[in-house]
């Protein structure tokens, strides 16, 4: 195998490995409504990389979640605070939150409600 094939057969085995989750539709709040999820941690969660619409790199986490019965994707920034906050309660036991989003796109804040 050439040195050019070798790179292109290791990145061809990233990307693949970026689709290596399961299917679910993706968990999608509503402004100034309490939205109580269930987080599964039977499995560490995938990461996912990309760029942002002004071309930055992020990270973020795909967290197997379950809303009212249904099975959902919580995809979720690295950076921001609520995925310190869910890692941190969910080490103390807890998989159960209440999270009210407010502001839409760049102003979207998340908060747990306790």
């Amino acid at each position: 195998m050439t040195e050019t094939q070798n790179w292109l057969s290791e990145e061809a085995k990233k990307f693949a490995s970026k689709n290596d989750f399961e299917k679910l539709p993706s968990l999608k709040l509503t402004p100034n409504v309490v939205t109580e999820i269930t987080v599964d941690v039977s499995k560490p969660f995938i990461e996912w990389e990309g760029e942002d619409a002004k071309g930055g790199l992020v990270k973020k986490k795909i967290i197997p979640v379950t809303v009212a019965g249904a099975k959902m994707n919580f995809w979720l920034n690295v950076r921001n605070p609520l995925y310190a906050e869910i890692i941190s309660a969910a080490s103390k036991g807890q998989m159960v939150f209440k999270i009210l989003q407010t502001g839409t796109q760049a102003a979207t804040k998340y908060v747990l409600v306790k």
